[in-house]
């Protein structure tokens, strides 16, 4: 007699290994730290030990998402998706909801480590991932709460390192504003037919890349503690220029070396996010049919690496900026084994 629908298998160690790399989208793993990185370069502050602390957070909570998420939509997933871990019954459901449970906590713990106004970030991104899976995935609000969640995310980074993130909304703005357009497009990944969704993710796209190439506004250094805490007397100069003390009224104020190799790397990292993104939602345009569909969405969830590395340069951290640029060919290799759709 054959096994009942749904029940688990008996599988070796590698296969549940591979099982609940499946479950957690291990690849998309890789998308998770940048979101810290560059909230801590908004903040104009180099990564710290509280950083480390808001990444391991990011990454409890970016994988009790997942877990999550095929644990609500187990029925659908067994319909069109019977694929994967748990419809395929090499997890069992019961096991997937109690590592969400245990993944949010763990996560709402190491910010708290981070600090209290990395909690209070933390918080609502944790409640955000739970309202979306159990009950607005499926919504018109659904893209919006996805885009929330990943802004969130980078105020996130914000908040653990320098403990104010109101530096870091404009970034998170643009980070949101590329999730939603994936969302979008991952809404008919398995049924296809929607050019529209690919078409405007596709404009979103050049239009990101054209605001992350240029100059933000940005307060001269020795004040952008003072900036981010919002007191009086900052200014605000274009990316990369820092003040100097003894300079003469209209004089160009001198970059450091890291301020000038991070305005280079703006421009090669924001065409990075372009070549990666724009080409699959080309294809997904002309041919919305769900193979291209779902290569949209996995290409745009790979350009969320390069769109995080530049946001990161345009804040002036070079070096950093480089950093999340280098998590993306490691995405790439564990993508060609484990799907992240």
């Amino acid at each position: 007699m054959s096994p009942a629908a749904g029940a688990p298998r008996p599988i070796g160690s590698a296969g549940r290994a591979r099982a609940w790399a499946e479950l957690l989208r291990l690849p998309a793993l890789f998308t998770v730290p940048g979101d810290a990185l560059a909230g801590a370069a908004a903040g104009a502050q180099a990564p710290n030990s509280r950083t480390l602390l808001a990444i391991g957070s990011s990454v409890c909570l970016y994988e009790a998402g997942m877990a999550l998420n095929d644990w609500a939509d187990r029925a659908e997933d067994a319909a069109e998706r019977p694929h994967r871990p748990l419809p395929s019954g090499r997890i069992h459901p019961a096991a997937a909801l109690t590592a969400a449970c245990v993944l949010t906590g763990t996560g709402l713990a190491l910010a708290a480590r981070a600090g209290r106004p990395a909690l209070a970030v933390a918080a609502p991104l944790a409640a955000t991932v739970w309202a979306y899976d159990l009950a607005l995935k499926h919504t018109p609000a659904g893209p919006a709460a996805m885009a929330t969640a990943r802004g969130l995310d980078l105020l996130l980074g914000a908040a653990a390192t320098t403990g104010h993130p109101g530096g870091a909304l404009g970034p998170a703005a643009l980070l949101g504003t590329h999730t939603l357009a994936v969302t979008a497009v991952s809404r008919r990944e398995t049924t296809g037919g929607a050019p529209l969704a690919p078409l405007a993710a596709l404009a979103a796209t050049a239009l990101l890349t054209r605001l992350v190439t240029g100059r933000p506004s940005r307060p001269p250094a020795g004040r952008r503690e003072a900036a981010t805490r919002g007191l009086p007397g900052t200014t605000s100069v274009p990316d990369g220029v820092f003040s100097c003390p003894t300079a003469r009224s209209g004089d160009t104020p001198a970059r450091t070396p890291a301020e000038a190799s991070a305005t280079a790397l703006r421009p090669a990292l924001a065409a990075a996010y372009l070549a990666t993104a724009a080409r699959p939602y080309l294809h997904a345009t002309l041919n919305p049919s769900p193979p291209l569909t779902q290569r949209a969405v996995a290409g745009g969830i790979r350009a969320t690496i390069p769109l995080q590395a530049a946001l990161t340069a345009r804040s002036g951290a070079g070096l950093t900026a480089l950093l999340v640029a280098a998590l993306a060919p490691l995405g790439r290799r564990f993508a060609r084994t484990v799907s992240v759709t």
